[in-house]
């Protein structure tokens, strides 16, 4: 399979910007589509070190809703894994409805080096090979969508880049002895991977083999494929695929959409008391377009490094984000993790609890998400909204929201006396500039999906949620782990406030 590619396919950069423009356009809203249905869909990023796995998995990820996308990295396995069958590990991170779960490695890094080192003899590699197809055939059958990336290139650029990382102050890391161990045996490893991907390409888990030494065609070539994946999932349901040419289109022919004639709740926005930490920001903070483009580029450079940094140096890192609705989380977080390596943060979305997280202490699902040492957790919401909405809505008692502010401050100080950088953000809008935004949203094509009923009964209830936010404030804000109030009326100083903000509390740890 693999010597019918052609390494020498290029793709110039006129021809991939048009080609991008389009696929930036059409994968926000096939993932929305995918969520809205609830496909699940997982994608594997296979094939030679250094062939570019971790660029390819960061330009897919930054053009889907982070919230419902996870990547997960194939080490060799622990322990715990070699106590257990192969599959249980890869298993427990399949897709839930509706998600997307990014591999960058997966089952068949670890059979190809297993056999590759002579830990596999050819009657267990023959078994191997027929429970991954097992596996597969599982997922698929089930609805999954199934991608398959093997991204390839030769043993000359192999080599070529092996150095270039080398001589790279900021890249040394990545190159080991065993990695250059491996490029020595290409050949033979060459052929182990044509005889793996021969066996496992079936009609319901295909391989797509991409040509990865020119970057503009591997990029094209790994978003094309997912968003061609997910157009086929909806296609097998008989769902409508939609296409970035039919949302405006339906306006522009003279077919607007019907509002969502909701009459405002709140007749009259209540004053913010005086004693609230509230009654202090400045919400008429601007930025300008230039000036928003020169910082964030520059903020988002210095993230970068950071992220590099906290990783070699084993420092984790919890970004919360809580906010009005429509203050801008979804954005701001975009912005936080569109120059980073998907590989080394997670974004947690935080939903209602579910019957489990219910029979559990309201702190324990939040415990299962904390970060290994050099890596990042962003939490879509958190453990707040146990002061918050359960507060407000009556989930839970007065004794038991009253109870949480010293088991919250408990809980973080044990997070940054292990060594944890902890970031807290509340996106800060007034009622006015919510109420504009939830008009616009009912009006956009492209944005209905974000406004909901649900979203005016909560703006009915601003009085008794801006106190309990005051008193989230008060009672939270520790010199361990203190809030930032973010103005976010302007969108754009909110966004490069966000970055900013975490890029000083990370700086001051390191």
């Amino acid at each position: 399979m693999l010597e019918t590619l052609d390494l020498k396919a290029r793709l110039g950069n006129k021809a991939c910007r048009e080609a991008m423009d389009r696929l930036e356009l059409e994968l926000p809203i096939l993932h929305r589509a995918i969520l809205e249905h609830g496909i699940p869909v997982l994608v594997l990023f296979e094939g030679w070190f250094s062939s570019g796995r971790g660029d390819s998995i960061g330009q897919l990820v930054h053009h889907l809703d982070p919230r419902a996308t996870r990547v997960h990295v194939t080490h060799a396995s622990s322990e715990e894994d070699r106590r257990r069958p192969w599959p249980w590990r890869f298993w427990r991170r399949t897709p839930a409805r509706g998600r997307i779960e990014v591999f960058d490695r997966s089952w068949y890094y670890l059979l190809w080096n297993q056999h590759d080192e002579g830990s596999l003899d050819a009657a267990r590699w023959e078994r191997e090979l027929q429970a991954v197809g097992e596996f597969e055939r599982q997922l698929v059958d089930d609805g999954t969508a199934l991608v398959k990336c093997w991204l390839h290139i030769g043993p000359g650029e192999q080599k070529r880049r092996l150095k270039a990382w080398a001589k790279d102050e900021t890249q040394r890391w990545r190159v080991s002895d065993e990695d250059w161990k491996r490029h020595r045996a290409y050949p033979r490893r060459l052929a182990l991977a044509e005889e793996m991907l021969a066996r496992t390409h079936t009609h319901r888990a295909p391989w797509t083999l991409i040509e990865a030494e020119d970057e503009n065609h591997r990029r094209v070539r790994v978003l094309a494929a997912v968003a061609e994946a997910m157009r086929h999932a909806l296609e097998q349901r008989g769902i409508p695929v939609p296409t970035p040419e039919l949302l405006p289109d339906a306006a522009e022919a003279g077919h607007p959409l019907e509002p969502i004639v909701v009459a405002d709740p709140l007749k009259a926005p209540p004053p913010i008391p005086p004693d609230s930490p509230l009654a202090r920001v400045d919400l008429s903070r601007r930025l300008e377009r230039d000036e928003y483009a020169k910082r964030l580029k520059k903020a988002q450079a210095r993230l970068r490094e950071l992220e590099f940094l906290c990783y070699t140096r084993r420092l984790p890192a919890v970004v919360v984000f809580e906010g009005w609705d429509a203050a801008g989380k979804g954005g701001a977080i975009r912005r936080l993790t569109e120059s980073l390596d998907p590989r080394g943060y997670a974004v947690v979305p935080i939903a209602a609890p579910t019957a489990a997280e219910k029979a559990h202490h309201y702190l324990w699902r939040f415990w299962n998400e904390i970060p290994k040492d050099g890596h990042w957790a962003i939490f879509d919401r958190s453990w707040y909204g146990r002061v918050l909405v359960e507060r407000v809505e009556g989930f839970a008692g007065e004794a038991e929201w009253r109870r949480a502010y010293q088991e919250i401050n408990e809980f973080e100080r044990a997070l940054v006396s292990h060594g944890t950088v902890v970031v807290k953000l509340w996106l800060h809008i007034s009622p006015e500039e919510q109420l504009d935004r939830f008009r616009r949203r009912e009006q956009s094509p492209l944005r209905r999906h974000k406004i909901s009923a649900e979203d005016w009964r909560n703006r009915g209830k601003w009085p008794p949620y801006l106190a309990a936010v005051s008193d989230m404030l008060r009672q939270t804000s520790t010199t361990h782990a203190p809030w930032t109030v973010v103005e976010a009326n302007d969108k754009l100083w909110a966004r490069v406030k966000v970055v900013e903000t975490v890029i000083r509390a990370i700086e001051a740890r390191l």
